[in-house]
């Protein structure tokens, strides 16, 4: 049976807002979300399921309305716990969690457990064995995902994407076997990663 799997990275968050939770889509990233519609638009969805996180439920929500159906609320697609407190030197961070998945700050976590946690909720959803899901989450979540199913995916592509909001990776499995990874920038249509 092949299944496709739609990972939605949100769209553009207002960065003033320290709270990772809570913070919601800029005025451009709210407009940036009818891209989704475009890009969806003859697209049959089975599922659609979120990180609790406002920025990927609203980057959704307007697509989930179009295609008339609930929003999934999964806690395992949540982005990375960085730290209690926010971190200034981001890139120097981020690059030392790819060159080493089990490096984490005190209060937060590693990529291995982000990994852990979204493979799992993953596999859950696969086993429902519906045709097409789509699930929004967060930059470095998806990125985990990836790497998990293509391991030459790492830090650069990471960097190559980091920018890119929202964009859309697309998995298709073929009897649970990961067959394509591709990541397309919704704003081109350019094919930004392709496994």
């Amino acid at each position: 049976m092949k299944q496709t799997v739609y990972l939605v990275r949100h769209a553009e968050p207002n960065y003033n807002n320290h709270n990772d939770e809570e913070r919601e889509l800029t005025t451009k990233g709210l407009q940036d979300c009818q891209l989704l519609l475009d890009y969806f638009k003859s697209t049959a969805i089975d599922s659609i399921y979120s990180s609790p996180f406002k920025r990927a439920i609203q980057t959704v929500h307007d697509l989930a309305n179009e295609k008339n159906l609930p929003i999934q609320i999964k806690e395992n697609f949540k982005e990375r716990k960085v730290d209690d407190v926010w971190i200034d030197d981001f890139n120097d961070f981020a690059k030392r969690q790819w060159q080493d998945f089990s490096y984490q700050l005190a209060n937060g976590e590693s990529l291995q457990q982000v990994q852990d946690r979204t493979i799992q909720e993953l596999q859950k959803i696969l086993n429902k064995k519906q045709k097409s899901l789509l699930i929004s989450s967060h930059g470095t979540a998806i990125s985990t995902i990836i790497n998990y199913y293509d391991n030459q995916f790492g830090f650069d592509n990471f960097q190559d994407i980091k920018k890119l909001m929202p964009f859309v990776a697309t998995l298709i499995f073929n009897n649970g076997k990961i067959e394509d990874i591709i990541i397309t920038n919704p704003f081109t249509r350019k094919i930004e990663y392709k496994k």
